[in-house]
């Protein structure tokens, strides 16, 4: 590399020999290169010269990021504002950026062979790897007593990309389960499940006992204990300090004591996953992992349940189940 000096008298350095060489190279060949490594490897190359930039932008990179098969149907509108994607890597890029609904759908039961619908779900892609991920909405899971206002309720959910989310009113039998095809998950993949939630205002029992998480992928069936609320009892778990005989009067009142009980107790286990806040304000707790090897017509099946005690439960607010790939570390 040389050093020239302009008329001003600046000093310039003349393109390094090798990065000349680069730039001879046909772009179907850089193209061909680029396509064999990741998303974030074809970003950084763009920025190595206008070859790499025109070979890393290209259509024929970005297809091989894209998942194999497509995407399931998107809703209508999804990706047409402000305007469709004019390549493949907006495309990547918008699919990564964040979650896209899927339209709701009807399919055959593979046991009673009856139609079912396919609730709100949602789709996007990992940008270091572009494995396919999903959220299960509140409505796509099977909840126990779930269409009993007794015992759950829907609201509207303004924080969401689904328009409502499951609150559980009081229950003693928790159990939530949620299901997955393996055909709908990139192939050769770890991912990991979370339940995705925040609290009401007013909330117990979520705390002790554990509950139970369990994920099941072919012949593969990984369960685990759990907390969804991690710490003492706050503020906003209401209870009154007093005499334990007025509470003997009326049944309601002794139940209403008990129960403030089970939340002066935090009995985590070593090992029981507590939950972590994410950056969009809901809290998530992860259920399992599992390894999506063939991505056959199998299932994956997820579930969270607290059955055993017969403790009562409530404030619970359930946007849905997330399924995507498990990063390393």
């Amino acid at each position: 590399m040389s050093d020239q000096r302009t008329p001003a008298g600046r000093r310039t350095e003349e393109p390094m020999e090798g990065a000349c060489e680069i730039a001879r190279l046909p772009e179907e060949l850089l193209s061909a290169a680029l396509a064999r490594t990741t998303p974030r490897d074809a970003c950084r190359a763009a920025a190595v010269s206008p070859a790499f930039r025109a070979a890393a932008d290209s259509d024929n990179v970005w297809a091989r990021f894209l998942p194999p098969g497509g995407l399931p149907p998107l809703a209508d509108g999804e990706l047409a504002a402000p305007a469709p994607p004019s390549s493949k890597k907006e495309l990547f890029l918008r699919l990564s950026a964040g979650p896209a609904l899927l339209q709701d759908r009807l399919v055959i039961r593979p046991v009673s062979n009856q139609l079912m619908v396919v609730r709100p779900q949602s789709v996007w892609l990992d940008r270091e790897t572009g494995a396919k991920c999903y959220m299960l909405s509140a409505r796509n899971l099977f909840i126990v007593w779930g269409n009993t206002p007794e015992y759950w309720t829907w609201i509207p959910l303004e924080d969401s990309r689904f328009s409502e989310g499951a609150e559980l009113v009081d229950v003693c039998w928790f159990e939530i389960h949620g299901k997955i095809h393996s055909n709908m998950l990139s192939q050769d993949t770890t991912y990991a499940a979370y339940m995705v939630f925040k609290m009401a205002d007013y909330y117990y029992g979520l705390n002790f006992p554990v509950q139970e998480a369990s994920v099941s992928s072919g012949a593969t069936n990984l369960t685990r204990e759990v907390c969804l609320q991690a710490g003492e009892a706050d503020e906003n778990t209401h209870y009154d300090e007093g005499d334990d005989d007025e509470y003997e009067e009326e049944e309601e009142d002794v139940d209403e004591y008990y129960r403030s009980l089970t939340n002066r107790r935090v009995v985590h286990e070593e090992n029981a996953a507590l939950p972590q806040r994410r950056a969009d304000g809901w809290m998530e707790l992860e259920l399992g992992e599992f390894l999506n090897e063939g991505g056959d017509d199998g299932e994956v099946s997820i579930s969270l349940t607290e059955t055993k005690s017969g403790k009562w439960k409530s404030g619970l607010i359930v946007q849905g189940i997330e399924i995507r790939r498990k990063k390393s570390g």
